[in-house]
């Protein structure tokens, strides 16, 4: 018998952090994700038929990936089994699955097996998870924040479901908080603990939808007022507090102690990933729906997120063209001069640049039409027939070419009557080009209506 195993729990509980201890027990204890893990969703259904399978955890840190999987091998008394990705070699994951098959044949119990940063194993590595994962031998659960998509393997992407998990809203981290506040066995409430509603909100807001750094702060926050009230050990109260008479000592997490507790949020930006592909788009499609705050704000989440401007100016330039295009030509003009600037200037001053120009195209009038004018013709050269020059549009200057008729009976437009003659250029009636009725377009749009009526009569 060993007389110190108590003395190591205890040992062991009291430098295990508030994050750790507050994992939830039950699958109902979890907050989040409701979007797969609500009533009814997928994920829901899946444990409530018994049949989960292999899965792919994808999202940012401190939203509960390991969590659930700890939760889901509870629900379904499933042997779990961890690895990170990081340290675990080919040798351990077969050890890992030879174990899981001799579990499975003998005691008819299954095995989790999650794997921490899976996009960290090699081709080699996820390979040998294949046939185990589709036999059923183990249910594969594999946690990443990056893009399971372009991280992991296609075979093994197709042998699992892919759930991706979404930062916690305020409201969901600030409950979080004061479930931990309040929780007697796990958190601090045998102890005076008092968490304002400012406090709350500020480390909610400023871990960033990130569980685990919401709790590491208010732990700081509290742990630091208790160091002069006996060293207390969360859960379990001190000797002065459990000989005294009067009420224990009020710890007080005010706005101040939770600023105090946490450092400025560090933004969750991947200048090559998800983030960097999901805030561009964010941006285009403000300007485009002409929503100028919007679009600064995006703009702002790549710059403070380590965002090449160029990138940022060069997409800019785009929008220009693609959605504001002849509603408003300026705009085109604008956003040029502020990429040329902002290769310049750089950072710091170039984010004035780049938000002016963005502001002035998502006021500006919009057409898509230039754009849709070209796609629609190359969509026509790549896969209609290709339409021969008109003889009358062909060059005439070269050695032979009136010989072969080139250029023949070509009129020139400037000695013509207001500048337009009835004169075909394509060679078939095709419009292309349908300006719309807003900005200065709208005058295009008048200029080619006539133009297309004289052509029309003369046809007749």
């Amino acid at each position: 018998m060993d007389l110190f195993v108590e003395q190591r729990e205890q040992n062991f509980k009291r430098a295990e952090p508030l994050a750790a201890r507050m994992r939830p027990k039950t699958i109902e204890e979890f907050l989040g994700q409701s979007h797969f893990l609500g009533e009814g969703k997928l994920l829901r259904r899946m444990l409530e038929a018994d049949r989960v399978t292999s899965a792919v955890f994808y999202g940012p840190p401190g939203t509960g990936k390991t969590t659930l999987a700890h939760l889901i091998a509870v629900r379904t008394n499933a042997h779990f089994v961890s690895l990170n990705a990081a340290g675990s070699s080919v040798k351990e994951v077969r050890d890992e699955l030879a174990a899981a098959r001799q579990r499975l044949g003998v005691e008819g119990r299954r095995t989790i097996l999650f794997v921490d940063e899976l996009h960290r194993f090699n081709r080699a590595q996820q390979d040998v998870l294949l046939n185990d994962v589709e036999n059923g031998t183990v249910i594969l659960i594999g946690a990443t924040t990056e893009n399971p998509f372009f991280a992991v393997n296609s075979p093994l992407i197709s042998r699992s479901q892919i759930f991706r998990f979404e930062p916690l809203t305020v409201d969901e981290i600030t409950a979080l908080l004061y479930r931990a506040v309040a929780d007697r066995e796990r958190g601090y409430g045998n102890f005076n603990v008092k968490l304002t509603t400012e406090a709350a909100h500020h480390l909610a807001v400023t871990s960033d939808g990130d569980g685990r750094r919401a709790l590491t702060a208010l732990d700081v926050a509290v742990r630091s007022q208790m160091a002069g009230a006996g060293n207390a050990v969360p859960g379990q109260p001190s000797d002065s507090q459990k000989n005294a008479k009067a009420a224990p000592l009020e710890i007080v997490v005010d706005l101040k102690v939770a600023e105090d507790s946490i450092q400025r949020k560090a933004l969750e930006y991947d200048a090559t990933g998800d983030a960097h592909y999901d805030a561009i788009s964010a941006m285009i499609k403000s300007i485009r729906g002409s929503d100028p705050d919007a679009t600064v704000y995006w703009i702002a989440r790549m710059l403070e997120g380590g965002e090449d401007p160029r990138f940022v100016a060069r997409r800019i330039v785009i929008a220009a063209a693609e959605d504001v295009g002849n509603a408003d030509p300026r705009g085109l003009i604008v956003a040029q001069a502020a990429a040329d600037a902002t290769h310049f200037i750089g950072m710091p001053e170039c984010q004035l640049i780049l938000a002016q120009a963005a502001i002035y195209l998502a006021c500006a009038p919009k057409s898509n039409a230039s754009a849709m004018a070209i796609w629609s013709a190359t969509d026509d050269v790549k896969n209609n027939r290709t339409l021969p020059v008109p003889m009358h549009l062909r060059a005439s200057g070269y050695s032979g070419a009136k010989q072969l008729g080139s250029g023949k009976g070509y009129q020139y437009p400037h000695d013509a009557p207001g500048g337009i003659l009835d004169q075909d250029y394509l060679g078939v009636d095709k419009t292309y080009y349908e300006p719309t009725d807003r900005g200065d377009e709208a005058r295009f749009r008048e200029m080619l209506q006539r133009i297309r009526e004289l052509r029309s009569r003369a046809h007749d």
